[in-house]
Parts: structure tokens; C-alpha cells; sequence
């Protein structure tokens, strides 16, 4: 087996000849003024940038990086109904049994609503909506899975099923799972690309794209709004603050609300057809009940196995979170031990303390962030709806719009706590919790 300095430390999505971002950046620096001013250039700010622009608003869009560097080309590609962490019991015990079921039916829409926007815009991006396996970590899993999957499927008609440890050869390469069950509606793409088609829908709309543009403050009254960057200054009637796990410090309502955990993936080198068919015979994507999930699934074109899962530090440690996946993924698929990794990143998602993403207006400024490791999912819809609400479109109503967005005390943005949260869930999957 290969040490991890061995592996290039950077998505493997990037080394698609088709993946071309620098294009899409203005190279100039922003105007003085615009009607809408969005910050991050990820999923939602650019969904939200293209619905903008098609309706004739003059929309800038500024993002730190280059335009989509963040996770929005670097995440794993499961395309899932991306449902609320507490489940529907929870919600209903927060909300409601009716505002429960609606959130969670609005999480269908999310998914349904991004399969059928990336086939009307014709965006390639390699969408593969072959479902997904997700493996029973242990045993006392499987009848907790099935009654909560048999209510889904009751109340929400969520197309699903559950799968035997005798039958689950036919979904997955590997001995390690009790059983597990079948999503069927869920799926897989290539993130890059779809960030990608959506820099170039937004740009052919009129929308100008800037990076290099790191935003330090948002001030002023409604409607005369201004956002300063390092090196500039824009006005604008309005501002949709759209950063996710990029969230910057000066911006402290929001960061103060927002948790960043960093997510890692890694990607083998190529394999034959039959070893991935071996491993993932209906080339589905996979996931399992840990608390600690891990994803993974074959790359679009059936060559390698990309695997996913929580770096265990907020802060960049390649070689520490390269090791970690690896020696999971061998856990998992004890065949691959001689398997060489080739491509190992990670990027920053964002977490909220009632795990919700969150929709609203603050102080003049709306946003569309949190969505708890679910994004892909989740941000081109909730991109749009936001751009809705601007507009003044009633369309722009989400389920989310009534829930209330709460800090913690004493938390300024810094997850000090998480190392801690991440043993402990660790300790608590290792005993089956």
C-alpha cells in the first residue's frame, strides 16, 4: 500500500478536460453599483444569480476565490432528498405534525426540482440518477431503518427499500454492512460540472462574476445597502449573502449561526470495470447509518471509487484525513488494500444548531445557507427561491421561512467544540449507539 504523500492533493473533479471555472471571472473590478449584489459564487449564489438576471436585474457576484473554488466543485456528488437530521419524528416534536411533513416533502422538491433544472438546461455534468445503497452499520440498525423508511414511505411516498445482509452482494462489494436499503430516486453527478453549467447559464443571463473579492462588510439601511470588499466598494437596492461554509468572520450574524466542519474525499487510482462492478454493482451511490457517514460511489465514468467523509479537523490536514478515508474505505472494501489513492481534498461545509438550512432576511440582507452537509441537494433550489423573494414572486415561499435562525450563547463562529463532538460520535459508532 502506498504511503499518503503519494496522492495528488487536489479535487479530482478539477482534472476534467471539460472543468474550465477561470473563464466564467470578470477580469476588471466591480462596478460602483448594481440593483442586487450576491456574495459566494458557489450553488446558491449562482442559482440565485441566474434567476436574477433572466427576470433583468443588474446582478454582480463577488466570491473570495475563484468563482466555484469552494465546495461546490469539491463534494462528493450524491444527489439525495438531503432530509432534515432530526427526521419526521423530530420535526414533528419541534413543528407540528403538518409543518413537519411539509418540510420534508419540500426536501423531495429540492432534489426533483435540480434533476429536472439540469436536464431543461441541457447541463452536463454526468447526472446518474441510479439511486443510492445505504449499509446498516450494525445490526440494531436494520429494524429502526425499516419502520422509519416504512413511515416515509406512508407519509411522503418515498420510493425505497429494504435489502437482507444474504441479499446485499447485489448492491454492494463488501461483507461489512448488516443489510441496508435502497433509495431509488436518488443519484450522482459531477459537481464541478454542474457549478460549471451554472457560471455559464448565469453569465449568458447577464450576471457578472468577480473573484479575488473577499467581502468584509455588508452595512447600510434596506434598500441602500453596501458591500465592501478588500479593494472595492458596491451599492446595491439588495444583497443575498449565499457563503455556506465560506462564511467570513466580518460577517458575524451569520457566522455566529453557522458551523463550519470540513469534509474530506478521496478518489483510487483507475480500476477495471469488473473490480467497480464488483464493488458497486448497479453503480449506484452509497452511504451507511454511522452517525460519522461516510459516501462514496464510482466516478462518472466507471473508473474509480470516490470516498467521503468528515475530515475530523476544521483545518487543512491532507496527509491526516487521506490516511483516515483510506484506511476506512479498505474497512469497507478489504479488496482494495493494495489499491493506490490518487487524489485527496477536502473542502468546508456548514452545520446550524438546529440542523436546518435556513432561508430568510436580516437587516435587509436575505440568505440561503446551512445546509448541513447536504448541498447538492439543497443550494440551486434554495438559490432560486431566495432570488424569488427578492423579486417580490410569491413563489419565493419555502417551508423554511417561518423557522427561527438561533446562535448558541457565548459562540462567535469558532467550532472549538467539534474535535470533541467527533470522538465522541466516533467512540458512539464503534459501539453501535
Amino acid at each position: 500500500m502506498t504511503g499518503p504523500q503519494s496522492y495528488t492533493h487536489r479535487p479530482y473533479w478539477w482534472a476534467d478536460s471539460r472543468f474550465e471555472p477561470d473563464r466564467f471571472s470578470q477580469p476588471n473590478m466591480p462596478p460602483e453599483r448594481a440593483d442586487v449584489v450576491i456574495v459566494g459564487a458557489g450553488y446558491t449564489g449562482l442559482s440565485a444569480a441566474l434567476t436574477l438576471a433572466r427576470a433583468g436585474r443588474d446582478v454582480v457576484v463577488l466570491d473570495a476565490e475563484r468563482p466555484g473554488w469552494g465546495c461546490s466543485s469539491r463534494n462528493g456528488g450524491l444527489l439525495g432528498p438531503s432530509f432534515h437530521k432530526l427526521g419526521l419524528k423530530g420535526l414533528e416534536q419541534a413543528y407540528g405534525k403538518n409543518k413537519a411533513r411539509a418540510i420534508m416533502h419540500e426536501s423531495l422538491d429540492c432534489m426533483r426540482s435540480l434533476v429536472s433544472f439540469v436536464k431543461e438546461e441541457n447541463i452536463d455534468c454526468d447526472l446518474n440518477m441510479r439511486g443510492r445503497f445505504r449499509g446498516v452499520a450494525h445490526p440494531k440498525h436494520y429494524d429502526s431503518l425499516a419502520r422509519q423508511l416504512e413511515t416515509m414511505q406512508k407519509e411522503l411516498g418515498l420510493k425505497t427499500y429494504m435489502i437482507s445482509k444474504a441479499d446485499q452482494h447485489k448492491e454492494i462489494g463488501s461483507d461489512f454492512y448488516h443489510g441496508g436499503a435502497v433509495y431509488e430516486e436518488d443519484g450522482t453527478l459531477q459537481p464541478a460540472l454542474l457549478l460549471q453549467g451554472l457560471l455559464e447559464k448565469a453569465t449568458d443571463a447577464g450576471a457578472r462574476i468577480y473573484g479575488g473579492q473577499s467581502v468584509v462588510d455588508v452595512s447600510g439601511p434596506e434598500g441602500q445597502l453596501e458591500v465592501r470588499t478588500e479593494t472595492a466598494v458596491v451599492r446595491a437596492k439588495n444583497v443575498i449573502v449565499a457563503t455556506n461554509g465560506y462564511t467570513p468572520k466580518h460577517l458575524k450574524w451569520f457566522s455566529r449561526r453557522l458551523i463550519p466542519i470540513r469534509s474530506a474525499v478521496i478518489s483510487t487510482e483507475e480500476l477495471p470495470e469488473s473490480k467497480i462492478l464488483e464493488l458497486s454493482p448497479n453503480l449506484r451511490g452509497h452511504g451507511d447509518t454511522h452517525r460519522l457517514v461516510f459516501y462514496y460511489r464510482p466516478s462518472p465514468d466507471g473508473k474509480r471509487m470516490v470516498f467521503g467523509g468528515r475530515a475530523g479537523s476544521l483545518k487543512e490536514k491532507p496527509d491526516q484525513y487521506v490516511s483516515h478515508l483510506g484506511t476506512a474505505m479498505r474497512r469497507i472494501y478489504p479488496q482494495l488494500e493494495t489499491t493506490k489513492v490518487e487524489y485527496g481534498w477536502s473542502g468546508v461545509v456548514a452545520y446550524t444548531f438546529d440542523h436546518a438550512p435556513h432561508v430568510g432576511m436580516v437587516e435587509g440582507v436575505h440568505y440561503a445557507i446551512g445546509y448541513c452537509g447536504s448541498g447538492v441537494g439543497r443550494a440551486v433550489y434554495f438559490g432560486r427561491k431566495t432570488a424569488l423573494k427578492v423579486l417580490g414572486d410569491p413563489d419565493g415561499h419555502t417551508e423554511l421561512d417561518s423557522l427561527s435562525f438561533d446562535s448558541k450563547p457565548f459562540y462567535n463562529g469558532n467550532p472549538w467544540f467539534m474535535p470533541m463532538m467527533i470522538r465522541w460520535h466516533d467512540f458512539a459508532d464503534r459501539m453501535g449507539w
